[in-house]
């Protein structure tokens, strides 16, 4: 049997990768195994070569590992783990690896926890998928003949993996294996709550740096980038109301007092009203809107007639409401606007930028507005000229969310009650400019009862899968608005 794979382990002195060694020495498709180890790493292990790495996913590990293979494939572990392969599965990598003619392959894999083993999928990549996050399991089969090296860069310290994947997806096809071909010990344990804003944490910043280069440089070239030229906005419509707030809202009975009266706390020189859309809650939410509709007019209690609605449906009731204002404003039913100034915050930045769209800041908080790690979400990495660009690598563009609202009617939100609100952001900012405000103006609490608090894999699948779905059909409008230009 030919020697088809070169292996390439993270190694920091773990019993089960000298276990893993051994197994994979066995195999007659394995060519050759490198242990990936920081410069001061003396420990030899039967069976494999060391090479000393600088960082695990800079551009100068990736071209080494390039250079080492004299193979047809590259086995590159991404995390050091454990890894117990399943029956035959580098035979089956190197099988599909041949018959698709793939550049990249990664499969579903099992989880260890202690004596117990639990199935995680992984979703299929498809051209959206251009977030560094994407979960491709720890395991990546790559086809050397596929990667074109004038293709890569050469002095990323954190994103030469992702600038690799990013060319490879433009070359060649990334294939996902349904098949649970190995298993691994669940490296991070947080729930999925807790992971949401990884991406937006300062620590994090030159890692962030890194990848919207890489992403920016990919969009170019594959003609979905977008200079920085805006359609031009004047606010010149007639509306009874210069603001509406939207609440859209089920069974929040712990939350939905706090919410209504921090708008209704508002002070401002211009007059607003808030439309709170009541998708048939059952738990006494409605008859805590109703009290407050009941005593202040500004308050519109909206059940819709329709009873499929998602929160974008909800969105849609209240926008196409003759009372919506001539800017949109969000706020979640869980959260408070963070003082009595937000949203002549928001309006004033309308005005004074031009803008079709106002993004603020928030605070991470607990149900008591204790703050949470890492604290107030900036989304300082948002620049006038590239920031659209960047919007489509990371997960969410930042709250309170606020719309002129001639432009939103003209949208359409999805009627779904997860990417509804991203959706929207991308396809504002692929024409319009977009203003922000960097001070926080708004408490995002966090709570067991949030939607995304702790998702099952399942559910973290269809949320991720849809996401990609939406920046797959926004590459695909900004290609053919840049090839309209041409």
């Amino acid at each position: 049997m030919q020697k088809k794979i070169t292996a390439f382990i993270p190694y920091n002195n773990n019993g089960f990768t000298t276990l893993f060694v051994a197994e994979l020495a066995k195999n007659e498709l394995v060519n050759e195994i490198y242990l990936l180890a920081n410069p001061d790493c003396k420990t030899n292990v039967a069976g494999a070569n060391i090479l000393k790495i600088d960082n695990l996913f800079s551009s100068k590990t990736i071209i080494n590992i390039i250079e080492k293979t004299n193979s047809e494939y590259i086995l590159f572990l991404t995390q050091d783990t454990l890894i117990e392969l399943g029956q035959y599965s580098l035979e089956r990598f190197v099988y599909l690896a041949e018959n698709t003619d793939s550049g990249m392959i990664y499969s579903d894999f099992t989880e260890i926890h202690g004596e117990e083993k639990k199935f995680h999928s992984v979703i299929d990549y498809q051209m959206g998928s251009i977030r560094d996050d994407f979960d491709f399991g720890p395991l990546l089969f790559i086809n050397k003949n596929k990667i074109t090296n004038s293709d890569l860069h050469n002095n990323y310290m954190y994103a030469g993996l992702f600038d690799l994947r990013l060319s490879l997806s433009r070359n060649s096809r990334i294939f996902r294996i349904p098949e649970f071909l190995y298993s691994t010990i669940a490296e991070d344990q947080r729930k999925s709550g807790e992971k949401l804003f990884d991406y937006v944490n300062p620590k994090n910043r030159e890692v962030q740096i890194e990848m919207e280069i890489a992403a920016t440089e990919h969009l170019k070239n594959i003609g979905a980038y977008l200079v920085p030229d805006f359609d031009q906005i004047t606010f010149d419509e007639k509306f009874a109301y210069e603001a509406s707030v939207i609440i859209p809202v089920k069974n929040r009975v712990k939350t939905i007092g706090d919410a209504i009266k921090s708008v209704l706390n508002q002070k401002t020189n211009f007059k607003f009203n808030l439309f709170v859309v009541d998708n048939y809650s059952t738990d006494g939410t409605s008859e805590i809107i109703k009290k407050y509709a009941d005593q202040d007019e500004r308050v519109l209690h909206i059940i819709p007639l329709r009873k499929d609605l998602g929160i974008g449906g909800c969105w849609n009731e209240a926008v196409n409401n003759n009372n919506c204002g001539m800017f949109s404003i969000q706020l979640d039913s869980d959260d408070i606007y963070q003082d009595t100034n937000t949203l002549q915050n928001i309006v004033d930045t309308f005005h004074k930028e031009n803008c079709a769209m106002v993004i603020g800041s928030y605070t991470l908080t607990d149900f008591n507005l204790n703050e949470l790690p890492p604290g107030k979400i900036d989304h300082s990495e948002w620049t006038p000229d590239n920031g659209r660009n960047n919007a489509l690598r990371i997960n969410g563009l930042g709250a309170p969310r606020a719309y002129y609202t001639p432009a939103l009617r003209k949208i359409k939100i999805p009627n779904v009650s997860y990417g509804e609100d991203y959706a929207v952001a991308l396809a504002f900012s692929r024409n319009y400019k977009i203003g922000r405000i960097y001070n926080s103006i708004y408490f995002c609490r966090r709570w067991d009862e949030n939607s995304d608090a702790a998702l099952s894999i399942d559910k973290q699948n269809i949320n991720n899968t849809y996401k990609d779905r939406i920046r797959s059909i926004e590459i695909m409008a900004r290609q053919k608005k840049n090839l309209s230009r041409i």
